[in-house]
């Protein structure tokens, strides 16, 4: 009886031992799955933060060459000219009776005054 008790042990061992085409099966596994994970996150790169990050520049450039007299919308929907212009500040001009609002400058979000420069570059197009 104790014999075939060991006997059971050890088929139960060798079962359990990869064999050498078992382990390269799961190597290649392995590798497969990490280079579907990296194509996914180059997929994601491409499709979501590329883009955001480019908007995101744009609007940064169109920010920091805002000049008095521009026509802007804030984020809010407020609409004004531009009438003095601080470090991280616009205050802007609106209404019928000119009221003059301060808002801060990430809170512009267009500027409808085209400048001489963007319709250089678009003449140069």
């Amino acid at each position: 009886m104790n014999i075939d008790i060991l006997n059971f042990i050890l088929r139960a061992e060798a079962a359990a031992q990869p064999t050498a085409q078992q382990q390269a099966d799961m190597t290649g596994q392995f590798i497969s799955s990490i280079v579907v994970m990296v194509l996914v996150f180059v997929m994601m790169y491409f499709i979501m933060i590329r883009p955001q990050r480019k908007k995101e520049k744009e609007a940064k450039e169109m920010r920091d060459n805002l000049q008095i007299g521009d026509e802007v919308t804030t984020i809010g929907g407020i609409t004004g000219i531009i009438v003095r212009k601080g470090e991280d500040t616009v205050v802007i001009e609106t209404g019928g009776d000119r009221s003059k609002i301060r808002v801060k400058t990430w809170a512009i979000s267009e500027n409808a005054t085209v400048h001489d420069i963007q319709e250089e570059a678009v003449k140069k197009k």
